[in-house]
This record gives C-alpha cells, structure tokens and sequence, in this order.
C-alpha cells in the first residue's frame, strides 16, 4: 500500500517526529518573517515616496517637519525629524548665548547634527533588518536537522532488519523513505529562507543607499543655509 508522506511522518519514530515538529517551527516562523518583511518594505518604500516629494515641495523645513510626522514608517522620514530635532536643539543653544555664533562654530555643531542623523540611519537600518538573522539560521541549520531525522531513521530501519532477520525490499523501503522525508522536509525549509534572506538583505541594503542619499543632501541643505547667513 502506498503511504503518503504524512502517513509517513505520522509513522516515523519519536525522534524523526520531533525532528518533522521542529521543522514545521522553522518553516511557519520563517514564512511569518517573510510575510512580515514584504509588508513593511512595501510600506516603507511608499512612505519614503511620499515623504520625499512632500519634502521637496517643502519651502522650509518646518513644512517638511509637519509632513515627516505622517510617514512614520518611512526610514528617510525618520532620519529627518531626528535631525531636525537635533537642528532645533543647536539653534535654541545659539539664541541662548551671549554672543552671536561665529561661522566656525556654527559649522563646529554641524558635527552633532551629522552624529545625530547618522545614529538614526543605524537605528532604521536595525529595524528593518530585523529577524532576518533567523531566516539565515535558518537556511543554514535546517538541513542538517532533516539531515539528522534521515540518519536516525535510518538507524532504526537497520535495527528493525536485525530484529526481523530479514533485508527484503519490503522490509527496509517504508523505514527508509520515512526517514528520507525528513531531508526533504529540511530542504524544503531551508530554500526559500536562504532565498527570502537573500532578498530581504539586498533591500536593507537599498534603504540604507537611500537614506545615505537623502542625509546627505540634508546636511548641505543646512550647511548652504549657513553660509548664506554669514
């Protein structure tokens, strides 16, 4: 009779059931991930569009400010009111003290700001690479798990033709091909992790691009608005 391959999983040992359980753990918490990330990518990429083209028709950076606060979910957002609190702070620093800032030292806090902002891209670069170490772990663990179910079971397959004296195609076929089930259940895991990994990585990477670009066209916004002052 032909079994299928829950039938199988359902027949396995103890130690090949555990081995399919821990599988299935790896297999719905990296979908989850995966269904997470495209969201929230897809999310952000919109926000950040929006945000950039409200920024842009901006004409000053309050404006750009109140825009910001609508798209929290937009890295480029974020880094913006970061650095424009920051601004904030600096300016309220040099209307409270004796004497007028002198271009050096206004160009001097520049360097608070640029810290301030580049803390932010960490921060945002952090969030959106979040729980993406656990699809690497899994791509890389998983088959070796399903590895391990496959020798175990192939371990009791021998054990049982011991016990029933016998090497017949009949006897060792179901024990096998269960055990088999939990390679390619481990491979099955592990590809599309590897591949969603893969992707997800190279869209930090894009948002990091992004927000490198847009801080630096930031900062000499501010430092042009400076030496005109002057």
């Amino acid at each position: 009779m032909t079994l299928s391959i829950f039938e199988m999983m359902m027949n396995a040992g103890i130690v090949v059931k555990f081995v399919m359980f821990l599988l299935l753990f790896f297999s719905v918490m990296s979908w989850s991930i995966v269904l997470m990330k495209w969201i929230l990518f897809r999310r952000a990429k919109n926000a950040s569009t929006d945000f950039l083209d409200a920024f842009w028709d901006s004409k000053t950076f309050n404006e750009a400010y109140d825009a910001a606060r609508d798209f929290p979910l937009s890295p480029e957002a974020t880094v913006f009111v970061t650095g424009y609190n920051e601004l904030k702070k600096i300016s309220s620093a040099h209307n409270s003290a004796q004497t007028s800032p002198t271009l050096e030292m206004q160009l001097a806090t520049m360097d608070n700001l640029k810290r301030s902002v580049r803390k932010a891209q960490f921060l945002e670069s952090d969030r959106m690479a979040k729980f993406l170490s656990f699809l690497a772990t899994t791509g890389s663990s998983t088959p070796f798990i399903g590895l391990f179910g496959t020798v175990w079971g192939i371990m009791t397959s021998f054990k049982d033709i011991g016990v029933r004296g016998s090497a017949s195609l009949a006897v060792v076929a179901p024990g096998i091909s269960e055990a088999l089930v939990a390679t390619a259940a481990g491979l099955a895991v592990a590809i599309p992790a590897v591949i969603f990994y893969n992707y997800f990585s190279n869209k930090v990477i894009e948002v990091e691009s992004d927000m490198e670009s847009f801080s630096t066209d930031f900062i000499n916004l501010i430092e042009r608005d400076i030496l005109a002052r002057t």
